[in-house]
């Protein structure tokens, strides 16, 4: 069954990736949620509205067996995420769509209930500052959401008390005592997140508590009333029997420094049990094993301006004690960054993912008993992306999100034994791609392999060699190995260039030395990756060496601008939220705890590319969003004034130059509104052109100009 409705221009280009209201127009799929029975599959499909300004989301039931027609089974206007199954078979949902119940009230983002056995979705649960994530056990009837509480609320009357009053006084100003104060797009607090358990209220019409089933709604039980802002962006798991919930927390430390510890929560009394807490090691939950006795753990070693972070997987015996002497470490020879998705029913192994040479596979790891051997297992063999993993009750089969470079990402069976993929009926056809794409790699000076994709268009060929576009991914803890919608190369060779797509150090999925080789020193090892697979590139007969650019976000765009410093081959380059001055950038970014610990200020000033802006011979395109708390708009702005009034194409006496800054007041550090999304594509278009092409495409009208 096809997306209805969708909203697209009249006339039909060659692929979506000839015309953006096309391409913005293809409808998103994220998440997956399993039924118990393994008979039903929940996943959210966002789409473009109908002014073209924004993505609204639905939920869309699949079938795990592959027969049926995906079908949509919620429709609103501001849209529902976050499908949880309950133990029998309801969905629980967050949206903030109005409650038919009570339309006059303004509308938060509410818990809602669409029944197993069919009927019209409910609000079971609104609050004045709305519902976060749910959280479910499976084989109970126990349901968890998170929710923000003003930090001196007693309870949630008094929390709705201080809300409207911060509203209708039109107070937003915000007191700190701890670090950080914002995140990513968000600035922190008020609020803090607090774990509740959603329990049957009172049912005063009739005098007795209510159940699930009554149309009276549910209330809430604080779990973490002491947690003050500690659960800002924590990892939380469910016991299968509800009785225990998993999280980290975060512990402040000495000098504004934090690490994640692991904490139990007992559901009944609402008491807390630290399980690990180690100097240097943050700790995270992962999936609890069937019979609830064992807990995966996932840690994570504090950087150093010498040594790049250790993620391993380690297995926690439930009944172990605070020190952490019954944890047990798993496939710590295994030499990827594993990220865990689920047990096998049995307990006899874990599916875990781990980004690998330019894919991020499933993989099995066997559960030892005592000494016994562990293996891991490749389970799925395409060059493809796994997410959203869970398991069929019987434990045959897994289902999954799978993407690639060639295509987004969509639902999938995956048979266990095989390791076979079966694409399920989805809610739109994958999008035909404007080009071929091919790996290829490089030999770096210390003789690392560096690999890449490369995206090619049609008809690029010794006689028509296409002109290349270098990406450079951010993170940089990262890998060009998945679909993604703000960095899409077939958008580029839909207008005659190749996208090379490189892995240099620093990227995941090659082994921890790949990782150590580029550690604290970002303009050397990447760097020079770079250049060799760039040179590998434009050796071959198809691509156009004397037409080529270089683009980049975040540490692709502080990559871009060191390239920019060190060498004059390319013909344009594209900056996008980018860092610049690395002394500047480490106190005022959101997370400069972990950023001071990763370089000395020496090493910072030894890679920082704005000491090098005398040397700039290249026209750059600097784009950033005003709200972009992980690189902070003083970024750009700097960049910006330094090449203006310090490269070799500064400004000259009538304040011409070839530089060019795209700025978005309202975006963050992506650029997510779908129209701005638009301007963007259109003028690194037009930039490019003017620079690599030698041709003048129209600017974005909307632009003004």
């Amino acid at each position: 069954m096809a997306i209805e409705n969708p909203v697209i221009p009249d006339e039909q280009p060659l692929t979506p990736f000839h015309d953006l209201d096309h391409y913005l127009s293809i409808p998103r799929v994220s998440g997956l949620s399993l039924s118990p029975d393994g008979t039903r599959l929940v996943t959210t499909v966002a789409t473009l509205n109908g002014k073209g300004t924004e993505y609204a989301t639905a939920l869309w039931e699949l079938d795990p067996a592959g027969q049926k027609h995906a079908r949509r089974i919620t429709r609103s206007a501001k849209g529902e995420a976050g499908a949880a199954y309950a133990a029998n078979g309801d969905v629980y949902f967050t949206s903030a769509r109005p409650d038919p119940e009570n339309p006059d009230e303004d509308p938060v983002s509410a818990l809602w209930l669409l029944p197993a056995d069919g009927g019209e979705a409910r609000v079971v649960l609104s609050r004045p500052g709305g519902v976060g994530s749910v959280l479910t056990a499976r084989n109970a009837g126990s349901v968890f959401v998170t929710a923000e509480i003003l930090a001196g609320s007693a309870d949630e009357e008094d929390d709705a008390r201080r809300r409207k009053a911060r509203k209708d006084n039109k107070v937003s100003a915000i007191l700190h005592s701890e670090y950080p104060v914002r995140y990513w797009d968000a600035d922190l607090g008020p609020g803090q997140p607090r774990i509740f358990a959603v329990e049957p209220g009172e049912d005063k019409a009739a005098g007795k508590p209510a159940t699930v089933d009554a149309t009276a709604p549910l209330v809430l039980r604080n779990l973490t009333p002491g947690a003050g802002p500690r659960l800002r962006e924590a990892e939380t798991v469910t016991s299968p029997d509800g009785r225990t919930i998993f999280t980290s927390y975060t512990k402040p430390l000495a000098r504004a420094d934090s690490r994640s510890i692991l904490v139990a929560v007992d559901v009944a009394s609402g008491n807390h049990e630290v399980l690990l807490d180690r100097e240097g090691i943050s700790y995270f939950p992962g999936p609890v094993s069937p019979d609830g006795r064992t807990l995966l753990v996932v840690s994570e070693s504090d950087s150093t301006p010498g040594r790049a972070p250790e993620v391993k997987l380690h297995l926690l015996d439930m009944s172990g004690s605070a020190d952490g002497a019954c944890l047990q470490p798993l496939a710590h020879d295994w030499d990827r960054w594993p990220k865990p998705a689920a047990w096998l029913p049995d307990g006899s192994a874990v599916l875990v993912t781990a980004d690998d040479d330019g894919a991020s596979p499933l993989f099995r790891i066997s559960v030892p008993a005592a000494a016994a051997e562990v293996s891991v297992t490749r389970v799925t063999q395409d060059a493809a992306a796994y997410t959203d993993v869970v398991v069929s009750p019987e434990g045959r089969s897994a289902y999954a999100l799978r993407s690639s470079y060639e295509f987004p990402p969509e639902a999938v069976r995956i048979n266990l034994q095989t390791g076979e993929t079966t694409r399920l009926p989805a809610p739109a056809e994958r999008p035909a791609c404007a080009g071929r794409l091919e790996r290829i790699a490089a030999t770096a000076a210390d003789g690392s392999r560096v690999p890449a994709y490369l995206a090619l268009p049609e008809g690029a060929s010794a006689e028509s060699p296409a002109p290349m576009l270098l990406w450079i991914h951010g993170g940089p803890l990262g890998s060009w190995n998945a679909w993604t919608w703000r960095w899409n190369p077939w958008l580029l060779t839909a207008r005659g260039y190749a996208v090379l797509l490189p892995d240099p150090a620093l990227s995941t999925g090659y082994g921890q030395a790949y990782i150590q080789r580029g550690w604290g020193s970002w303009g050397k090892a990447p760097f020079t990756d770079l250049m060799a697979v760039t040179d590998a590139a434009v050796g071959r007969p198809d691509i156009d060496a004397e037409r080529i650019a270089a683009m980049g976000g975040s540490f692709g765009g502080y990559m871009a601008n060191w390239v920019a410093g060190q060498t004059d081959r390319f013909r344009a380059i594209v900056t996008h939220a980018s860092l610049w001055a690395l002394d500047q950038f480490g106190p005022t970014t959101d997370a400069s705890q972990y950023w001071l610990k990763e370089m000395t200020g020496e090493m910072a000033l030894d890679n920082s590319p704005h000491l090098h802006v005398e040397k700039i011979s290249t026209p750059m395109l600097v784009i950033h969003g005003d709200k972009d708390y992980r690189v902070p708009i003083g970024e750009g702005l700097r960049l910006w004034y330094e090449l203006l009034s310090k490269s070799q194409l500064a400004a000259d006496q009538d304040g011409q130059t070839p530089h060019r800054f795209l700025y978005f007041p309202d975006e963050n550090h992506w650029v997510l509104q779908p129209q701005h999304a638009k301007v963007w594509y259109g003028v690194v278009e037009h930039f490019l052109a003017r620079h690599v092409l030698d041709q003048d495409l129209p600017l974005p009208s909307d632009l003004g100009l």
